[in-house]
């Protein structure tokens, strides 16, 4: 089929079809929709079961191990990982990477009929497993809502109603609170007043939950209704509840006690609290947003916004409300900053082809083989939901140097026909319908080089998939333009040859004559020039290893998060108070825009890469509004040196946030023993370990999962004596309970809320209670004699207890993690592997490396089965376009020379080499065949037409020499712009400086190699 003929023979259909693709390509792009980074889903699901009362230990070998044993059978199962701690298990389920976001629904139920079927197992006092499979949700847009004036309650009240009014929003999936402090009703009571009252604790307990219970008390007929029976006596007021009477027996008479007579009815707020947000230092209640899934976030963002500002007007002056991450503005900035980049390199690219080739055919080339396959590929990304975001937009710019090649060949051999003295039509036809084949089979092998990054099962493959398809649709969409608009633009276009012209013969010009020049020496002398190059190759990769390596790069975010670990065990009071000092530094530093403290445990995931950090009261972070790019830097270097002068009791982590597949930790050593393994064997491995990163000056911030070991205190129950006084261990440490935090003894509703209702000591007992256990006066269940808790206890010791037990597939596994220090994670990791692999470790004990290196390995792996379908593809298409293995072989062989410029630039700029530059060295690999195809093509096309096989090859080279140097200066000026964008810019380098040394060597060593590979004498 010629295309070429059919669209200048049937020009109106033409015509009409690209005033289509004018118009449905603007119209599309605004119709696409618009993230800042590709969804990828987090196949992650985290079980989470109380314990109350249990050890560590415990928790791990009475909830945990039963859970993951379960758990084990799930042939959907990549890896299972816990921690235990008193009274609570957390297990984190990770999925194989193979079940992408369509299959995991299936397989969260599955997990759950796994759960469901160890529940009735787990023992007495243990809680329902909770199953999250909402780990992975995003929260683009999050709110801080603060007060001023205004009392807790007050501003409880209007969050809840801005909650209501937000969930209604169009687009809005989910509106989530964090920070709210647990309402609680306090009865604060002293023992020995029930003691003397004669009551007993089942008896007021008893009492209190049966009087707020709802009752069921059925329905009469009467006449010809039927009435609901409802008996009064719900507590309507928390004041309600000290009326409250309680039956007793007081020097042998009845009485009725009221609550109030014995205890005082305080309503407020759980303490300790399980977690507290700050919020430019007033305490405040986050609102957490999330966009339903598919939809424009920019767009949801607007209407947020949009309501959010009437609400706004309708809140009282001192009502708070401001922004900690707002995920629209980062996209809306993110697809400006890339539609500038993509505008600056196509302005790069008309620039350069009208300075080399003149302003007519710069404008056909810019029109044909720029304009309309982006305009095109548009409207297949709406048609098939492909989204506007960074890789999408990258993938274009990556393109965009391929897709002019196409019409760089098409219009230069059209100009040159022309020039000859060929008739505009058959000039258009011929030179567009002569090179169709190879370069459609060229197209579809730089397509291929992309293709394991699709094929991909690992999160990179998911994160990054949409660079394949965005290529792909550009460059084919590129080859259809190259054969139909180009010549019909060529013949309305392009000028008349001077009277002269076409008596001269072409490619005589002096760069013509120098290039012929040096073909010929490195054809006469291809040994010594090829072994030359062989021996550069050779030097490039051993230079390599001074490159340095990097996973993923740093986001352009204008955050800074900091993460704060006080000792373990900390109050988190104490944590809170002591971050409070970070705080105000960070507040008066100029780049700080807000600041914001989330005490307790993570914020929600308000960042799809970033997950937050499970509970603990001695954990604290801080994410910190920056107000430009160089803000942040400042932030994260004066934060960094500040924090290790001022806050010395602490371990704080200052970092940036990153893109793709993060790791909270990008150096983890976890050594992991038998199912029960020593804690103090596991904890000696790791303190080996933590000596080795302590004593590099490469790694900082360096700890163990498993945390310091915390005091407990121990009252060693009598059984004789207590037995005898009728003391059971229940009744020990029900009054050891409500000494302290208190025990919850009835339920108060009031609206939506279902408010727990709390019997502890007065605020007096409490404060002592830790140096006064002995003291307590404790009563059996059924009596109401009390004695001091010290008649049935030996005393009480204090003990060092494991606070958290980790386990990784069922192992006990305790992982030493740190930061890299000014370098980056694989040149730390390899300054201490050595010394890691020389620590003894005892039998059936193990070292595994996780964190940066393990995810990158896993991609790395992951890319092998796309590897091997995309280069059989790739032969094969190279073999059928010349019908030979020899083209094939000079293809290949060109491509591992690229590493010379790769590795040079790389040195050079000092940029890390990782996944993003690993693309753009792909993508080197499409633009050297596919060069290299339309060299040999020409060498063929010069035999036909009766040249000798030195000339036709020197010929080639020469005919070429414009279209693929114009083609690669296209490319290498056209990612210039990308040098300004942190996440591309290690593509950007390896491109700009593989690709001028691809260059020279396609149009050097190919002629060289077909010269050697075909024995062509040099003349």
């Amino acid at each position: 089929m010629n295309l070429a003929a059919i669209s200048i023979e049937k020009k109106a259909i033409t015509l009409f079809v690209i005033g289509l693709v004018l118009v449905g390509g603007v119209f599309s792009y605004f119709q696409l929709g618009q993230l800042e980074d590709p969804e990828f889903s987090v196949k992650t699901a985290v079980i989470t079961t109380a314990y109350p009362g249990a050890s560590a230990e415990q928790v791990e070998l009475e909830v945990t191990d039963r859970l993951e044993t379960k758990l084990q059978e799930m042939t959907e199962l990549k890896n299972v990982y816990s921690n235990s701690r008193p009274g609570l298990s957390i297990i984190k389920v990770d999925i194989k990477s193979n079940y992408w976001s369509e299959r995991l629904p299936q397989v969260w139920d599955v997990l759950r009929k796994k759960v469901a079927d160890v529940e009735p197992t787990l023992p007495p006092g243990a809680g329902k497993p909770k199953v999250g499979d909402d780990f992975g949700y995003v929260f683009g847009f999050l709110l801080a809502v603060s007060s001023d004036g205004f009392s807790y309650a007050e501003l409880e009240r209007y969050v809840k109603n801005m909650r209501k009014e937000l969930s209604v929003v169009k687009g809005v999936a989910r509106v989530d609170f964090w920070g709210v402090q647990e309402k609680r009703i306090f009865l604060d009571v002293t023992s020995s007043q029930l003691a003397e009252l004669n009551l007993t604790p089942a008896q007021f307990i008893e009492t209190l939950r049966s009087q707020n219970m709802v009752v069921d008390a059925g329905r009469v007929d009467y006449q010809t209704q039927r009435l609901r029976v409802s008996p009064s006596g719900e507590f309507r007021t928390p004041e309600e509840i000290g009326d409250l009477a309680i039956a007793s027996v007081i020097d042998g008479q009845d009485e009725i006690i009221r609550i109030r007579d014995f205890a005082t009815v305080n309503v407020g707020y759980a303490t300790p609290p399980s977690h507290l947000l700050r919020h430019n230092g007033q305490q405040a209640i986050a609102l957490a947003i999330a966009p339903a899934a598919g939809e424009n976030v920019v767009e949801v963002g607007g209407r947020i916004d949009s309501h959010l500002n009437q609400l706004l007007a309708d809140l009282p002056v001192g009502i708070n409300v401001e922004r900690i991450s707002w995920q629209s503005d980062q996209v809306s900035e993110s697809i400006r900053a890339f539609m500038i980049s993509l505008l600056e390199a196509v302005a790069i690219v008309l620039a350069l082809l009208a300075l080399t080739m003149g302003i007519r055919p710069g404008i056909i080339i810019g029109i044909s083989g720029l304009v309309f396959p982006i305009l095109g590929s548009f409207i297949v990304m709406a048609i098939m939901g492909i989204d506007l975001h960074r890789i999408s937009l990258g993938a274009l710019i990556i393109a965009m140097g391929m897709m002019v090649d196409n019409a760089i060949v098409v219009t230069d051999g059209i100009m040159v026909r022309i020039a000859r003295g060929m008739d505009r039509t058959k000039a258009a036809i011929e030179a567009a319908n002569g090179p169709a084949i190879p370069l459609l089979g060229a197209t579809v092998v730089a397509c291929m080089a992309f293709y394991p990054i699709f094929a991909s099962s690992y999160d990179t493959g998911e994160y990054a998939g949409s660079l394949f398809t965005v290529v792909a649709i550009s460059l084919l969409l590129s080859w259809i333009f190259c054969q139909t608009v180009a010549p019909l633009l060529c013949i309305a276009m392009l000028p008349r040859p001077a009277g002269d012209q076409s008596a001269r013969a072409p490619y005589q010009g002096r760069v013509y004559v120098l290039f012929r020049k040096l073909l010929s020496l490195t054809i006469r002398y291809r040994l010594t020039f090829l072994a030359s190059m062989v021996g550069l190759l050779a030097l490039s990769a051993v230079a390599f290893q001074w490159v340095p390596k990097l996973y993923f790069p740093d986001s352009s975010r204008l955050q800074v998060m900091i993460d704060y670990w006080a000792p373990e065990g900390t109050r988190i009071q104490q944590t809170s108070g002591n971050l409070q000092k970070i705080e105000a530094y960070l507040q008066e530093h100029e780049a700080t825009r807000s600041v914001s403290v989330f005490v307790g445990k993570g914020p929600p995931r308000f960042y799809l890469p970033v997950s937050a950090e499970d509970p603990y009261s001695s954990y604290g972070q801080i994410i910190v509004n920056a107000n430009s790019l160089d803000g942040v830097n400042e932030l994260v270097r004066d934060t960094d040196v500040w924090v290790k002068e001022n806050v010395p009791e602490a371990m704080v982590r200052v970092r940036k946030y990153a893109v793709g597949a993060f790791d909270d930790w990008k150096i983890e050593a976890r050594f992991s023993g038998p199912a029960n393994a020593d804690p103090d064997v596991l904890r000696q491995l790791a303190k080996q370990g933590a000596e080795i990163l302590h004593d590099s000056p490469f790694a900082k911030e360096v700890r163990t999962n498993w945390r310091e070991r915390v005091q407990a205190l121990e009252p060693q129950y009598s059984q004789e004596r207590a037995r005898w006084a009728g003391i059971s261990r229940d009744d020990l440490a029900r009054v050891m309970k409500r000494a302290s935090d208190g025990i919850r003894v009835g339920q108060f509703r009031q609206d939506d809320d279902l408010i727990p209702i709390v019997a502890r000591n007065v605020e007096s007992e409490r404060q002592r209670a830790a140096t006064s256990l002995d003291e307590l006066q404790v009563t059996p269940k059924l009596g109401t004699n009390a004695i001091p808790v010290g008649q049935v206890i030996d005393g009480i010791d204090l003990s060092w207890e494991d606070p958290i037990i980790w386990r990784w597939d069922r192992r006990r596994a305790i992982t030493v993690q740190c930061s890299p220090n000014d370098v980056t994670a694989p040149t730390l990791r390899n300054a201490v592997v050595d010394k890691f692999n020389a620590i003894d470790l005892p039998p059936g004990y193990r070292l595994d490396w996780d964190g940066e290196y393990w995810s990158a390995k896993q991609s790395q792996e992951a890319l092998l089965p796309g590897i091997v379908p995309a280069i059989v593809i790739m032969l094969f298409i190279l073999v059928a376009l010349f019908n030979g293995f020899r083209p094939m072989l000079i293809c290949i062989g060109v491509i591992p020379f690229v590493m010379i410029g790769v590795s040079g630039g790389m040195l050079v700029t000092q940029t890390p080499f990782g996944f993003i530059a690993l693309l753009g060295a792909m993508s080197l690999s499409g633009m050297m065949i596919k060069n290299a195809v339309v060299l040999l093509d020409e060498v063929n096309a010069n035999l036909a037409r009766g040249l000798s096989p030195y000339n036709a090859v020197v010929e080639a080279g020469v005919s070429r020499l414009s279209p693929v140097v114009n083609a690669a200066g296209t490319t290498v000026l056209g990612v210039l712009p990308m040098l300004q964008d942190v996440f591309w810019v290690a593509l950007a380098v390896t491109i700009f400086f593989g690709l001028i040394v691809g260059t020279v060597l396609t149009m050097v060593m190919v002629p060289t190699l077909y010269a050697l590979l075909y024995r062509v004498q040099a003349e």
